[in-house]
């Protein structure tokens, strides 16, 4: 895993190849509707939405891909959705920003922000 030594989101977001950009933009905008300014942190080397010592939700760029770090219980709730889509225990990975099904990652953080927030 490429962890960057940034010390913000923000520094995160200028480090990131001008290609993958607006997908990561995108991806934190629905990051931060869902759980708000003050949940965004950087954890492992990485932008993360929670609390600091266990975020629920990471994103990172990857060498090879795009990596989403939603949990294995958003990931069992999308089975049919995540099929053709490279993705492992709890992680869903995209080598192409625009293959990025943003309809399916707004669901997994609505289901995410349901089981630790009441949805509320």
């Amino acid at each position: 895993m490429v962890q960057s030594k940034a010390a913000s989101v923000d520094d995160f977001m200028e480090e990131v190849a001008p290609e993958r950009r607006p997908a990561l933009d995108r991806l934190r905008g629905l990051c931060l509707e869902r759980f708000g300014e003050g949940s965004e942190l950087m954890a492992f080397g990485m932008p993360a939405y929670g609390p600091p010592k266990l975020p629920w939700i990471a994103f990172n760029s990857q060498k090879q891909h795009i990596a989403f770090y939603v949990g294995e219980s958003a990931m069992d709730a999308f089975p049919e959705r995540l099929q053709g889509v490279d993705h492992g225990k709890g992680c869903v990975r995209w080598r192409k920003p625009e293959t990025m099904d943003f309809d399916l990652i707004a669901d997994m953080l609505d289901h995410v922000k349901t089981r630790t927030q009441g949805g509320g």
